[in-house]
């Protein structure tokens, strides 16, 4: 076989098989991180344009992760009650309008108010797309969807990034308007291309719209899943690692004398990897067993990590972040799907709203511990740390998945096939 007929055939097997109504939400989450500029500059906009100190700007930040915390929550029930279209759009339309009330405040109450607001619209859009994703596409095909989302996110936030960094230096009111107006577009393309997709009953995997399903799972249910709760525990600590790479990272490079250009040709390597391998990697472990590939993805996670204890020059920092980057571009689309596979129908929406929350939970207590552990003990005895942390979250995987699958519990008494796993 020819390299050009090789290569047709491995992007038809990428982009082939999956619903039209996917490629509009996946289409709408590319719009949405073409323009996520504002959680990206708002440690900057606060203390270069406003004038906070450090400490301030960071307290503003929390609060848009705490927002954010209470936003997956609330909208994984609503996606299960109200259903993943209207949840979708009211948090779009929400986001809107506080980032763009954001970019107008100017009491520092305000602000703050604000920020946790707009934290909250934000990750409210979460539960519902990763719920409806689920709905739209079959169990076969889940893990290559959720990896092409996940591609669609770091190909819009390396775009953005870019574009924001230029946009800033004429005016930071036009990155909060830019986000509005953006997330606006996203608002559009759901009202008038998506689909709703809940299940009306619990006896039908038709994806239809109708009143919340009788008995349907409550979040007490999520959180008594012990199963379900452990992966999202392992999830939490793969997440605070990850965040150390924009945090941490930063901050060690920067106490060993590295400057913010070599910083960002370092960080790079983490979204040129993410765009050059997501898919390529995704064909190899598409229809393999979730379990080795989670253990795998946490120790190259921890490996890569830990490695920044020995890192002395910029090669051996990229060296570092390609590792790590390999065990995130594994375990993402493979644990998503599993969130997926773990969740019974009528309770996909709380489901995905529990495990998005480990990452806003990340978000708040990763810049915390990671900045305390730097002050008090160094940056050496954090990477040695994270080795330990990813050592630890394999060990997790390869406990949880050596059970067989069982149907997940619910309140509900009956499943669709869908849910047995």
């Amino acid at each position: 076989m020819s390299t050009t007929a090789a290569a047709t055939r491995a992007v038809r097997n990428t982009f082939s098989g999956l619903p039209p109504a996917f490629w509009w939400l996946w289409a709408s989450t590319l719009i949405n991180r073409l323009g996520a500029f504002v959680s990206t500059f708002l440690a900057l906009y606060l203390t270069v344009q406003k004038g906070y100190s450090a400490s301030s700007a960071g307290l503003v930040a929390a609060l848009y992760g705490l927002g954010g915390a209470a936003g997956n929550l609330v909208a994984g029930v609503l996606t299960d009650r109200l259903g993943r279209r209207p949840t979708l759009l009211a948090s779009q339309m929400a986001t809107a309008g506080t980032v763009a009330l954001l970019g107008f405040a100017s009491r520092p109450t305000t602000i703050a108010a604000l920020a946790a607001l707009a934290g909250m619209a934000t990750s409210a859009s979460r539960p519902a797309v990763q719920a409806m994703m689920t709905d739209l596409v079959p169990e076969r095909r889940r893990v290559r969807a959720f990896a092409l989302n996940y591609w669609a996110i770091n190909l819009g936030f390396a775009l953005s990034a870019s574009a924001a960094g230029l946009i800033a230096r004429y005016s930071y009111l036009w990155l909060f308007l830019g986000e509005a107006l953006l997330t606006a577009l996203c608002a559009v393309v759901a009202y008038f291309r998506l689909p709703e997709t809940r299940p009306a009953g619990t006896g039908t995997g038709t994806p239809r719209p109708g009143p919340e399903p009788a008995g349907a799972t409550s979040l007490w249910t999520v959180l008594r899943d012990v199963r379900f709760m452990t992966v999202v525990g392992l999830n939490l600590l793969l997440a605070m690692l990850y965040q150390q790479g924009l945090v941490a990272l930063p901050l060690a490079m920067g106490r060993a004398g590295f400057d913010s250009t070599e910083f960002g040709v370092v960080i790079a390597a983490n979204g040129v990897l993410i765009v050059a391998l997501q898919m390529p990697v995704t064909r190899f472990i598409e229809h393999r067993s979730p379990g080795p590939l989670l253990v795998l993805s946490a120790l190259l996670t921890g490996v890569g990590f830990g490695l920044g204890a020995l890192a002395d020059s910029v090669a051996f920092y990229v060296l570092t972040v390609c590792v790590w980057t390999l065990g995130e571009i594994v375990n993402s689309p493979t644990q998503m799907s599993l969130v997926a596979r773990l969740s019974p129908v009528e309770g996909r929406g709380r489901y995905q709203g529990v495990y998005t929350l480990s990452w806003s939970v990340a978000a708040f207590a990763a810049p915390l511990l990671g900045g305390w552990v730097i002050d008090r003990f160094g940056a050496s005895a954090l990477w040695l740390g994270s080795l330990a942390v990813g050592i630890l979250a394999a060990l997790g995987y390869a406990h949880v998945m050596r059970r067989p699958w069982e149907t997940p519990p619910s309140d509900a008494p009956a499943k669709t096939p869908d849910t047995v796993a």
